[in-house]
Formats: C-alpha cells, sequence, structure tokens
C-alpha cells in the first residue's frame, strides 16, 4: 500500500529543494492534513485550499502570480488542467516543478511529477495524508504531527499499521482497536476529523484564518480542551458551523426512518454550507445497507455526494449522467458530483436503475 521508497524520496527531495513553494490541497481533513504535514517538514510556503469542484485550473493563474513560487506541491486533489500547467511552467510565471501527490482515479499529464499508488495498483487506494506521513516520518522534527496524520487517514475511512503507535500516545483518542469508522464516530479522534472539516466550511477567509490558527496548534488537546488562543478559537468556528449540521442530520434521519425504500436513501437540502459529503458518511454509518444520494441545492444544480459499502457508485454514477448535464467523479464507493436541476428526477432514475 502506498508508494515506493523511490518515490518517497523524491518527493522530499522536492520539499527539501523548493525555496518557495506554494501548495494547493483539497478542503477536507485528508487534503488539510496533507499540507500541513508537508508544510511543517519544509518550514515555508503558502497554502491555498481547492474549494467547490476538485480541479486545479486556470482559477487558481492569479494566486500563483502574486505568490511566484519556484514548486507547486498539490494534494488530495483529483483532477488538473493542461492549460494550467502549461501556464504556470512558462517564462512568464517560472514555476520550475509541479508535485502531484494523489490517491484518485489516475490521470495522465505532462509536465508534473505524479505520485499515485494507483499506478502500481489499481486497489490501492490509501489516503494522501497517508502518503504525505510516510514522506516525513522520518524526520524527527515531524513526529509531533503523527496526530494530524491520524485525523487525516482516519477522516478518509482508512486505519493505518501505526495506529497502535498513536494508542500508546493518545489512549483517550483510541481508546481500542477499531475499524476507521468506528473511530470517526465514535471517538475523539473523529471528533478531530469533524472540527477540521466543518473549519474549512464557510467564507474562504474564515477557513484559511482557521488554517493559519491550525498551523500555530503542537497538541490535539488544545483543541478538544480549549486550552489555547488558536485551539479555543478553532473550537469555536466548529461549534458554530456544527449546530446546522446537527439539524441536518436529524432530518435525514427522520426521511431515512419514514421512507419505505430501504434500498436507496436520496436527501437534499438547502443551505449555505456544503454538508453532502459529511452527511453522506454518517448517514452510511447509521444505514449501512442501503446506497446514498446526499445533496446540496446550489443555484441550479444539486452538488452531491453518493456512498455504498457493498456495492461499487462509481460506475453507476457514470452510466446515470448519460444524457445528463452534469458530471461526477471518485472513488468506487465514495463519489461526488453535480446535476443540473432539470435533469435531477431522470438522474436518479437511471442512478437507481444501475443496481
Amino acid at each position: 500500500m502506498g508508494l515506493t521508497p523511490r518515490e518517497y524520496e523524491t518527493i522530499r527531495d522536492e520539499l527539501r529543494a523548493a525555496e518557495k513553494p506554494f501548495f494547493l490541497f483539497h478542503d477536507d481533513p485528508d487534503g488539510l492534513t496533507s499540507f500541513l504535514l508537508l508544510k511543517h517538514f519544509v518550514g515555508k510556503g503558502y497554502g491555498m485550499m481547492v474549494k467547490a469542484e476538485p480541479n486545479v485550473n486556470d482559477r487558481f493563474l492569479a494566486a500563483v502570480k502574486s505568490s511566484k513560487p519556484d514548486t507547486i506541491f498539490i494534494v488530495d486533489v483529483a483532477l488538473m488542467q493542461q492549460s494550467f500547467v502549461d501556464t504556470v511552467k512558462s517564462s512568464t510565471f517560472g514555476v520550475k516543478n509541479i508535485v502531484w501527490i494523489d490517491h484518485h482515479q489516475p490521470v495522465k499529464l505532462t509536465g508534473v511529477k505524479y505520485f499515485n499508488p494507483r499506478l502500481h495498483s489499481p486497489q490501492s487506494n490509501p489516503p494522501a495524508s497517508y502518503l504525505c506521513w510516510k514522506t516525513v516520518e522520518g524526520n524527527a522534527a515531524s513526529r509531533q504531527d503523527l496526530w494530524l496524520a491520524m485525523v487525516g487517514i482516519v477522516s478518509d475511512w482508512h486505519m493505518p499499521e501505526f495506529a497502535d503507535e498513536f494508542r500508546k500516545l493518545y489512549p483517550d483518542l483510541l481508546p481500542k482497536q477499531m475499524t476507521a469508522e468506528e473511530a470517526l464516530f465514535t471517538t475523539d479522534l473523529g471528533k478531530l476529523g469533524r472540527i477540521f472539516s466543518f473549519m474549512l466550511k464557510g467564507p474562504t477567509s474564515e477557513a484559511m484564518a482557521c488554517v493559519r490558527a491550525l498551523e500555530k496548534v503542537t497538541d490535539p488537546y488544545e483543541i478538544l480542551n480549549r486550552i489555547t488562543s488558536p485551539g479555543k478559537f478553532i473550537y469555536g468556528q466548529f461549534k458554530k458551523i456544527n449546530s446546522d449540521y446537527e439539524q441536518l442530520l436529524a432530518d435525514a434521519k427522520k426521511a431515512a426512518d419514514k421512507s419505505s425504500d430501504k434500498k436507496f436513501l436520496i436527501f437534499t437540502y438547502k443551505g449555505k454550507q456544503s454538508f453532502s459529503g459529511d452527511l453522506a458518511n454518517e448517514l452510511l454509518f447509521l444505514y449501512p445497507d442501503r446506497i446514498l444520494v446526499v445533496g446540496r441545492e446550489r443555484q441550479d444544480c444539486f452538488m452531491l455526494s453518493f456512498r455504498a459499502r457493498n456495492v461499487p457508485v462509481l460506475p453507476a454514477l457514470k452510466k446515470a449522467l448519460v444524457g445528463i448535464d452534469g458530471y461526477g467523479g471518485g472513488h468506487e464507493n465514495a463519489s461526488g458530483g453535480s446535476v443540473n436541476k432539470k435533469d435531477f428526477e431522470r438522474f436518479i432514475e437511471q442512478f437507481k436503475g444501475e443496481f
């Protein structure tokens, strides 16, 4: 599972050689902790979230131009456009290297140093935070970041081989051997994952203020027990957003319990915050036998998350999008996408028809 020793060493070499690194990371705990692990290792650089669509494209050109990096590191982002690569590596921008660490469906681009365990084994799918931890774990200064790695990895539904090492250091955060799913929804380690997820929601300026605060945190109890200013700030942002989530979760549970359809759970909602992925994950824990579609109504479309435990949803999603104004992708059992409102009912019919 993971990358080869030589690949990890190549990433380390790129980090050490970068004078002005610029990090682009997916706006979830896996992407966030991947960024923090790499930045702590190199000790410098600037980070920016990839929000909404997980695609590095020309919308990031202005940020690259203003920061003037020599190397761009991209973590946990499924897509990148060749036009972005070509532009930032032109003489106008002067970016020397682009290092892309990911675990989604492999893609092919030129001018990029691409690291994806699926290139070695299509079924190998450790989170980006696992790959980044394996990159930096040999550095003594990075050992204090084990808790960050565990938050990111478990939030992506994986339990790594070094979980026992973490448990010895933080027995109250992970009190016994358990699955990643159990840890995510029943322990304080899982609560940290939710805190990280929710602090990234809302306006980008507020989310990045939380990221800057988290860069100052060296111990998980600073956040859980609110014992430092950065910890109090992060927890305060989480608390404001969590109340909205808890109400939506209650609504989704009511809908699930009232529905006569015990194979599928289709739940849509309106709101300023995007909770689709978070809701889909927890609903899968609560209703493990159902195929889940959770979507937020946003302007003229539904932003969707798909989950299932025992059947792959990605192939069904791809087939159901035929003739539909929308897009989708992701992992076999955990995918995302968007469908225009006018096509939503037809899309759902086609999606259900694939099972």
